[in-house]
Parts: structure tokens; C-alpha cells; sequence
């Protein structure tokens, strides 16, 4: 038996719509990092880009757990002598841009490579409710209902 392995031909990309509403952020970003890898499809080639491209909606209201809004930490740094700043995850969400949140959860949960950086451009994440990807009719996929623990009241 032969191992199959895809070329670009073989390829089939869908769209997915992901409200992010209540859900736990280290769940969702595990859930997405998989679909845009592919890892859900049987014909699974780890160096092409197999997966499909993912629209997080609502990623304002994200839950974290336990004390980790106030406690967890994002790094970064200006490239000079002690220039590491630090913000805390209620800064960012409270902040203008909270789909960072999601976007820097799920960037880590993918490896270290180019293919990653090229799998980052298949996702688009959206604070609020609205996105711009209609024409593209997304398939829902109600992460709440896959698992009880991926919601938080």
C-alpha cells in the first residue's frame, strides 16, 4: 500500500464561520490551528496547506480561565537595550484590537515555519459580529456544542 500524498490539484478549501462568543480561548485556538492545518481531513500532507480558511467572529468576548485575564502576560519587544514591554490580556481586549488575543493563541499553537506564516493568511479573526466574507457562504461550526468544557458562563 502506498502512502498518499496531495498535490495542490488535490486540494479542497471550505470556509468557516466560528462565533467565538463565551468560548474558552485555549479550546478555540486548539480547534482552529487543526482546521487550518488540515489535520481534520483524511488526506493529510504535512507540507502543503490543507486546510480551510476560518473567519472568528465575536473574538472581543472570548473567555479565559481561572485568574488568566489579569495574570497572563504578552511580551514584545522594541529592539533596543531593555525595551521588553509587557501587557496583560484584559489590557488588550479592553483595548483597540482584542482579535489579538485569538490571533496570537492560535499563531502558537501552529509551528515555526514558513507554511505557518502562509496557514496565518487563511484565518480572519473580527471583534464584533459583522464580517465581510458573506459571498463566500461560511459553514457554521459551533465550537460550544462539540465539547461542554469549551464554554465558560
Amino acid at each position: 500500500m502506498k502512502t498518499f500524498s496531495a498535490t495542490p490539484a488535490d486540494i479542497e478549501k471550505k470556509w468557516i464561520l466560528i462565533d467565538a462568543e463565551g468560548v474558552v480561548l485555549g479550546r478555540l485556538a486548539s480547534i482552529v490551528a487543526a482546521r487550518l492545518r488540515g489535520k481534520h481531513k483524511a488526506t493529510f500532507t504535512p507540507n502543503m496547506d490543507m486546510g480551510d480558511n476560518v473567519i472568528i467572529i465575536n473574538a472581543d468576548k472570548v473567555q479565559l480561565t481561572g485568574n488568566k485575564r489579569d495574570a497572563k502576560i504578552y511580551y514584545r519587544h522594541t529592539g533596543y537595550p531593555g525595551g521588553i514591554r509587557s501587557r496583560t490580556a484584559r489590557q488588550i481586549l479592553e483595548g483597540r484590537h482584542p482579535e489579538r488575543v485569538v490571533e496570537k493563541a492560535v499563531q502558537r499553537m501552529l509551528p515555526k515555519n514558513r507554511l505557518s506564516r502562509k496557514l496565518m493568511t487563511n484565518l480572519r479573526i473580527y471583534a464584533g459580529a459583522e464580517h465581510p466574507h458573506a459571498a463566500q457562504n461560511p459553514e457554521v461550526l459551533d465550537v460550544k456544542s462539540l465539547n461542554p468544557k469549551n464554554t465558560r458562563s
